[in-house]
C-alpha cells in the first residue's frame, strides 16, 4: 500500500499519560441508544453524583495536564445535572466537550449548556446504531441528521462541531463520501473522526486471566463468541480509501501503539480549503509548531480550537517558511485566482480529519493500545483506558490475554475444517 508517509516523516503527537491534550470523564454509563460497536454496557441507574465527579476532576488536576475534558459515557446528556457538570469543568479552566449521540439535545438545553461554558460537541452518528426513525439508513443518508446538528450549533455560534462514526468493514466504502460531505460544510463542521471497529472475538485462540485466575470473557460488552466481519482493519486502509476521492490526502501527525511503534493508533490530518476546493494538507512542522507553542504559552497541549480560529485559514500562510504543507496550500490558493475564482474569493477554513485504530491483540497476546491515549478516564482514583473499563468494573483490572498452546489451536482449526466439509 503506497502511502508515502511513515513514523519518520509524521509528527508524533507529544501527548502522554501525565501531559495530554484531553482527558475522559464518564458521568454516567446510561444511554438512550444501542450501538453495535459500543465499548460500554448500558447501566440505567448509573448516574454519578456531583461529588463523585468533583473527585474525578480533582484526580485529573493532580495527575494529568489537560486542555479539554471529553464528557462521555453512556450518553452524558441523559445525566440530569449535565449543565452543572459542564459548568464545573469550565470553571476549572478546561474546555468541556460533550460526546453524545444527540438524541437528548434540544435547543433549550443547548443554550443552557453554552451559558454554562460548553466548548464543543462530538456527535456519534453511524448506520449501526439502533436510532429511532433512522433505522436502515446508510452513512450517506445519515448526512441529513449530521447537518441538522451542525446547523443547530452554528445557529447558536461559538461552539466546536465534531462528528465521529464507527467504521465497519461494510461501511468503509462510505468514508470518502463522508470526507467529501465534511468539505461541503467546512464552515460549520470542524472535525471528522473515523473509529475503526474492534471486538474481542472469543474464537478459542486465547485465554483470559486476572492474576493467575482464568476468567471467562463472554459477558464483556466488547467481546463476542462469533464475529463474521473483519476486526483487523488498519488506519492505512482508511487513508487509501479516502484517497480515491482526495488523491493527495496526507496525514501530518500520529500516536503510535504501546507495543508497535509503527502502528497508527491516532492518525491526524489537517486540511485547508472551502466548499469549492481543498487547497492542501498541513505538514508535520505545522502541527509541531501549534502543539509546541501552545504548550509554551499555556502549559497545555492543544485540542479543539475555537471556531473563529479555524476560519482564519489564510492567516496560517504566515507559517509557510516553516512547513512545506502550508507552502503548497498557499501556492494552490493563489493559483485558484485563475483556475477557480469562487474558491479564491471565499473564506479559507481549517478542518481536521482523525482516524482512530483501537486495541489490537497481537499473536503473542500483547494488547497494542494507544500510547499517550487522550481517552484515559478515572476508576477508583486511578487512570485507566476508557475503552477497557468493563474489565475494571468486573474484575478491578484489565485481563491478561494468553495464547493457547499451539497444538490446541491447531486441533481446533482442524476440527473446524472437518465440520466445514
Amino acid at each position: 500500500m503506497g502511502l508515502n508517509f511513515s513514523p519518520q516523516n509524521l509528527y508524533r503527537l507529544p501527548w502522554n499519560l501525565a501531559d495530554n491534550a484531553i482527558s475522559w470523564l464518564e458521568p454516567t454509563y446510561a444511554c438512550n441508544l444501542y450501538c453495535d460497536g459500543c465499548y460500554r454496557e448500558n447501566r440505567k441507574a448509573s448516574h454519578k453524583s456531583l461529588s463523585e465527579i468533583e473527585r474525578e476532576l480533582d484526580l485529573f488536576a493532580s495527575l494529568r495536564k489537560s486542555d479539554s475534558i471529553s464528557i462521555a459515557g453512556g450518553d452524558p446528556l441523559v445525566h440530569p445535572q449535565i449543565v452543572e457538570i459542564v459548568r464545573m469543568i469550565r470553571q476549572r479552566g478546561w474546555k468541556p466537550i460533550i460526546n453524545t449521540n444527540g438524541q437528548a439535545l434540544t435547543k433549550d438545553l443547548l443554550l443552557k449548556l453554552k451559558e454554562a461554558g460548553v466548548w464543543g460537541f462530538t456527535f456519534h452518528i453511524d448506520s449501526y446504531q439502533n436510532r429511532p426513525h433512522w433505522k436502515g439508513k446508510n452513512e450517506i443518508e445519515l448526512n441529513e441528521l449530521r447537518l441538522h446538528y451542525a446547523k443547530m450549533l452554528a445557529e447558536v455560534g461559538g461552539i466546536t462541531c465534531s462528528f465521529n462514526a464507527t467504521v465497519y468493514p461494510e461501511t468503509i466504502k462510505y468514508v470518502p463520501e463522508l470526507v467529501k460531505w465534511a468539505q461541503e460544510h467546512i464552515d460549520i463542521v470542524h472535525i471528522m473522526v473515523f473509529i475503526i471497529y474492534r471486538i474481542a472475538t472469543l474464537d478459542g485462540l486465547y485465554d483470559y486471566y486476572i492474576g493467575d485466575k482464568k476468567v471467562t470473557f463472554d459477558d464483556i460488552t466488547y467481546a463476542r463468541e462469533f464475529e463474521t466481519r473483519r476486526t483487523d482493519v488498519k488506519s492505512e486502509e482508511i487513508v487509501a480509501e479516502i484517497r480515491k476521492v482526495y488523491p493527495d490526502f496526507m496525514p501530518c501527525a500520529f500516536l503510535n501503539g504501546t507495543h508497535l511503534p509503527n502502528s497508527y493508533k491516532w492518525l491526524l490530518t489537517g486540511r485547508m480549503g472551502n466548499k469549492h476546493q481543498i487547497f492542501g494538507y498541513v505538514g508535520s512542522k505545522f502541527m509541531e509548531l501549534v502543539q509546541t507553542m501552545n504548550h509554551f504559552f499555556t502549559g497545555r497541549y492543544l485540542a479543539y480550537s475555537h471556531p473563529k480560529t479555524q476560519r482564519r485559514g489564510r492567516l496560517y500562510f504566515l507559517l509557510s517558511p516553516f512547513d512545506k504543507g502550508i507552502r503548497q496550500i498557499a501556492k494552490n490558493y493563489f493559483k485558484s485566482f485563475f483556475s477557480n475564482p469562487k474558491a479564491f474569493f471565499n473564506r479559507v477554513y481549517y478542518q481536521s480529519i482523525m482516524i482512530i485504530q483501537p486495541i489490537d491483540i497481537l499473536p503473542d497476546g500483547e494488547t497494542n493500545m494507544c500510547d499517550g491515549c487522550p481517552d484515559i478516564t478515572v476508576w477508583k482514583d486511578r487512570l485507566v483506558w476508557s475503552c477497557r473499563m468493563e474489565e475494571q468494573l468486573k474484575w478491578g483490572q484489565q485481563a491478561r490475554v494468553v495464547p493457547k498452546a499451539k497444538e490446541l489451536v491447531e486441533t481446533k482449526e482442524q476440527k473446524q475444517e472437518v465440520e466445514a466439509k
